[in-house]
């Protein structure tokens, strides 16, 4: 078959061409497999991770430089006793 006999009556043969190319594209974005750099369980773990770790260094910033104590003392156990026993003195 030739493009005339495919090409239907109404559209010119540029027309055509610019249809026939946009299928062609949207054949080869379906076709397109996409190969992930970092897989997802990985990128949930680096969210996580990033989380603690911001959490932490906040408390000592926190406990250190804006309460004036030493900033290492944000991560005791003894603190956070102490702090619990306020919040729960009624």
């Amino acid at each position: 078959m030739t493009e005339k006999e495919i090409q239907p009556k109404s559209e010119s043969r540029s027309q055509y061409k610019k249809r026939k190319k946009i299928e062609e594209r949207r054949t080869a974005r379906r076709e397109k497999i996409r190969v992930r750099l970092i897989p997802i369980w990985l990128r949930v773990v680096l969210v996580l991770v990033a989380i603690v770790i911001s959490v932490l260094s906040g408390l000592i910033v926190g406990y250190g430089v804006i309460g004036d104590g030493n900033p290492f003392d944000a991560l005791s156990k003894s603190t956070w006793t102490h702090i619990v026993d306020l919040v729960n003195k009624k």
